[in-house]
């Protein structure tokens, strides 16, 4: 169930699903989660607006930093030294918005979560109303929405808002979403149905609330409700051209119903560049240096690894990106992986080829079997969590 409703819209009286809890009573009945990366000129100021919407709530603050160089975590700790409903949660190692956002609301005591940005951007004073649809059962989701009568844009850029336009178009059509603003990053979410759809979740990417609505197969009661989008204060938007990747990830991930995974498609899409730059240098190789075939095979060889390597470094495990000396160490795990990898890819293929002599069968099968393996063996020992 899908609604659209416009902001101060009476609601109609119903059973409340969780108990209003008073401010004060030391158990706050909505938390704020916000992931944050360089925001620490922002930090105070959404503190300040949210105390002021937020008064006769009870309420928390979790701020989740990717380990901000600029000193974002220090900034919240200030804050809470002064105010105890503020939290941090500093994340070491690991990056994502998706995955900060999943963290802050298994991490929040209430029984309602909301998730906004920390760039000033979306409206804290739609909150109150978004937490009297939950407290009156009317919904179980909540969505501030760009795509419905009553929203206005202040801080609007139109190539942001066309590729955003884009993107959602495809995730209703590809995944069935009905919500009309799957992208939304400003939404709000009964505690308990979010523990639900929790472990189906993925912690990579950067839209939880597409995940969400999609993880949800339409069993999440949802109302959609306008806003207006604020200008960024301070600090520099995240979205990259990475995002777009990170977003096709997803759409696949959810049309396989999470047979795979979004880091192991974005594998598989490296090695597929892998195979065209092993063919290039050993076209190069062997025509134009006129090399033998055995030395511009493992010249090829080589060259796609490396290649792989740096692309599975910047792209699919940028949480984990390794840096300095261990960019080494990383390379050469990487090589003996692949090498082994190599073996499995030829015997499973042999395999295959001698029940069933299909060439093209046989070769899929190596290569299937060959993605599997780099795939497991770099998780546990290239890029490994430590």
């Amino acid at each position: 169930m899908n609604e659209a409703i416009r902001p101060g819209a009476e609601n109609p009286p119903q059973a409340l699903e969780h108990p209003v809890l008073e401010p004060g009573s030391g158990v706050p009945e909505l938390s704020v989660v916000i992931p944050t990366f360089n925001e620490r000129d922002n930090v105070a100021v959404l503190y300040r607006r949210l105390e002021a919407t937020l008064s006769g709530i009870s309420w928390e603050i979790i701020f989740v930093d990717d380990n901000s160089p600029d000193g974002t975590s220090e900034a919240v700790r200030r804050l809470a030294q002064q105010d105890s409903r503020v939290r941090c949660i500093r994340r070491i190692g690991r990056r994502g918005l998706s995955g900060a956002c999943i963290e802050g609301i298994l991490a929040s005591s209430a029984p309602y979560a909301a998730v906004m940005d920390a760039d000033l951007q979306h409206d804290e004073t739609q909150l109150p109303n978004m937490l009297s649809l939950l407290r009156s059962g009317q919904a179980e989701l909540v969505v501030g929405s760009r795509y419905i009568e009553g929203y206005r844009a202040e801080g609007f850029n139109k190539q942001r808002a066309g590729a955003s336009a884009l993107a959602t178009e495809v995730a209703k059509q590809m995944l069935q979403v009905k919500v009309a603003d799957p992208m939304s990053g400003f939404f709000m979410i009964r505690r308990d149905r979010f523990e639900q759809l929790a472990p189906k979740l993925s912690v990579h990417g950067f839209k939880i609330l597409l995940d969400l609505v999609a993880t949800a197969r339409g069993e999440l009661r949802t109302v959609e409700v306008p806003y207006t989008f604020g200008a960024r204060q301070h600090g520099e938007s995240k979205l990259d051209s990475m995002v777009a990747l990170d977003f096709l990830g997803l759409v696949l991930a959810k049309l396989t119903n999470d047979a795979v995974s979004l880091r192991f498609l974005l594998f598989a899409m490296v090695g597929s560049i892998g195979l065209v730059v092993h063919l290039a240098t050993l076209f190069v190789v062997l025509e134009i240096f006129k090399a033998p075939f055995a030395e511009a095979q493992a010249s090829g060889a080589i060259v796609a690894m490396t290649s792989n390597f740096i692309l599975n470094n910047f792209l699919t495990y940028r949480d984990q990106r390794l840096k300095g000396l261990a960019i080494l160490r990383g390379l050469i795990a990487f090589y003996l992986v692949c090498s082994v990898g190599l073996f499995a890819n030829v015997g499973v293929a042999f395999s295959v080829y001698d029940q069933e002599p299909i060439w093209w069968l046989a070769g899929a099968a190596g290569a299937l079997m060959g993605v599997v393996w780099n795939y497991a063996m770099s998780g546990l020992f290239v890029w490994r969590k430590r």
